[in-house]
């Protein structure tokens, strides 16, 4: 990016010089350098050129209370004085962590009481695969070792979690999936619905799971792993069949169910848990992002009672990480629960910012660009087609990209996936802010498709 600041570039510099940063093209960002994020307050960020952007994505899913909370940083820096660390291994714990174990269990669905702590969401995933094949080999059916996911999910960038996820440019680094990991079909209706209606198509999607059940052999089948929601995906909101039928199926056969709420838990559907929108009944659910509303790194397990059962039985489990429940993470996270608590904030989503936010987004639905505008609680999803009836995309535009950049210039970050813009902003944006995020959208909007006509 261009810049008028000295200090902007000092900071590139140090960059190209250094830094290796996350899901890039480096010889890319080498030649343009990267924006540099310096202050947050609310929903806005600042960058070093003195642009303020309106962070329609909380950071990465997970600023759900907002930027510059004191009290997260008090409640950090108190910890830090008193325990700043230790660890949970040699049949140690302490006050923060257990604290929080029992926070979590009180917002938790009903009968899931149990917690194993981790750094990230993609560690919790790792955390998954393992405690699922333990679990298994402790009822004494070790077979059990396949996990089905989906095509197009994510469940994090580790060996492990990136195989768990269905996207292809992942797995073709590193020589992924690992074995005993297969996916089935998307519930993605207007990308891959073709000329079924979406109830057909949902009912469809979810049947795969039963084919591929009955494909393996159910004793070899040891859990299913899906977003309430698909995120990174697309924000991939399932036809109204889709989970109904899931839950038939699950019923039906004795495999685990995973529920990977990192990105959907803590309040982003308007619920607690994205679980709890859909009525799920999940054994184990991962989580992290809004745990810690993104100030600090944590994430999770959350193990149902029964599975634990089994689990208390089987000796050691062989597995965990330095900073499992790491004391400051802990209080980070409690002091977070707290405020969601407190000043009602997955109340107020529910009732008003959500619905005035679903709202103004299909306004958008008017424009020659948008295919459609999808979106549950503050999630939402705008389709950019060439053909709004036949939802043909533009062929080898990178339209979505085009549209980004627009967003990034003028003040809005919106994320594209492919040709589909998402946002997920924090969960305290007001309506007033809501309306600043739809009128910049459509104005981006504005701006591609004039580019894409030029």
């Amino acid at each position: 990016m261009t810049s008028n600041n000295p200090q902007t570039r000092e900071w590139q510099t140090l960059s190209n010089d250094h830094h290796l940063a996350p899901f890039s093209d480096f010889k890319q960002l080498k030649e343009k350098g990267p924006r540099i994020i310096t202050s947050a307050k609310g929903v806005y960020l600042w960058d070093s050129e003195g642009n303020k952007i309106l962070d329609g994505m909380a950071g990465l899913w997970c600023v759900a209370i907002g930027y510059g909370r004191d009290e997260l940083a008090d409640a950090a820096s108190k910890q830090m004085r008193e325990l700043p660390y230790y660890n949970l291994f040699f049949q140690t714990a302490h006050p923060p962590v257990l604290e929080l174990a029992k926070a979590i269990a009180d917002i938790a669905p009903q009968g899931m009481n149990h917690v194993f702590f981790t750094g990230s969401g993609s560690e919790g995933n790792d955390t998954m695969l393992r405690m699922v094949r333990h679990y298994w080999a402790i009822k004494g059916q070790p077979k059990k070792k396949v996990i089905i996911s989906r095509k197009n999910g994510y469940h994090g960038s580790t060996v492990a979690g990136a195989s768990l996820g269905g996207m292809t440019y992942m797995h073709e680094q590193g020589d992924l999936p690992i074995p005993g990991i297969l996916h089935i079909a998307q519930p993605y209706w207007f990308g891959e619905g073709g000329d079924m209606t979406p109830e057909e198509f949902g009912v469809w999607a979810a049947n795969q799971l039963e084919e591929k059940i009955l494909e393996l052999g159910v004793d070899n089948v040891g859990a299913f792993i899906a977003e309430p929601i698909q995120g990174a995906g697309g924000v991939i909101i399932p036809p109204d069949t889709y989970w109904p039928r899931i839950k038939e199926i699950l019923a039906k056969y004795d495999i685990l169910f995973v529920a990977d709420e990192v990105i959907c838990g803590f309040g982003r559907t308007g619920e607690w848990f994205g679980t709890d929108f859909y009525d799920l009944k999940p054994d184990m659910m991962t989580i992290a992002k809004g745990l810690t509303s993104g100030y600090i790194p944590m994430g999770g397990l959350i193990v149902r009672d029964e599975v634990v059962a089994v689990l208390n039985e089987g000796g050691d489990f062989n597995h965990g990480f330095t900073y499992s429940g790491h004391p400051v993470a802990a209080a980070v996270a409690l002091e977070n629960i707290r405020i969601l608590r407190e000043e009602k904030i997955i109340e107020r989503v529910h009732a008003e910012t959500a619905p005035y936010l679903q709202k103004r987004l299909r306004e958008l639905n008017d424009h020659p660009l948008v295919g459609e505008v999808r979106g549950v609680g503050l999630l939402g999803a705008i389709e950019l087609v060439q053909d709004k009836a036949t939802r043909k995309r533009y062929e080898g535009k990178g339209v979505g990209m085009i549209c980004r950049q627009f967003c990034f210039d003028n003040g809005l970050i919106m994320r594209a996936v492919g040709d589909t813009m998402i946002i997920a902003p924090p969960l305290v944006i007001t309506k007033a802010e809501i309306d600043e995020l739809v009128t910049k959208a459509r104005k981006c909007l504005d701006l591609t498709l004039s580019a894409l006509q030029g």
